[in-house]
């Protein structure tokens, strides 16, 4: 893993890329659902080349605990790779699906 952004106190902002199956699985409203549960802040959205992309915000504890949850993704996907970066733009109040990008 990269070495981690800690954007605002106690903040750790990461960006995700994760392939596999995980298009047309219901993939980024699982991310969606799952980041309301566990309270954290950002988006995810699907990449032109099959893969999906995820910015997580939030108290370490809860963006590593949604980290580890997408490279498990929901039961029709089928994850084959997370790679995880420091993330350092800045991230809106929520969680939410954006457009491919």
């Amino acid at each position: 893993m990269a070495k981690p952004d800690m954007g605002k106190t106690g903040t750790l902002n990461v960006k995700l890329r994760i392939e596999g199956r995980v298009q047309g699985v219901g993939y980024r409203y699982w991310v969606v659902r799952q980041a309301g549960l566990i309270g954290i802040e950002g988006w995810v959205r699907n990449r032109r080349d099959g893969s999906v992309e995820a910015v997580l915000s939030g108290a370490p504890d809860a963006v590593l605990h949604m980290v580890s949850t997408c490279r498990e993704g929901p039961p029709m996907a089928r994850v084959t790779s997370v790679r995880e970066t420091p993330h350092d733009g800045p991230v809106e109040a929520g969680f939410h699906t954006c457009e491919t990008g």
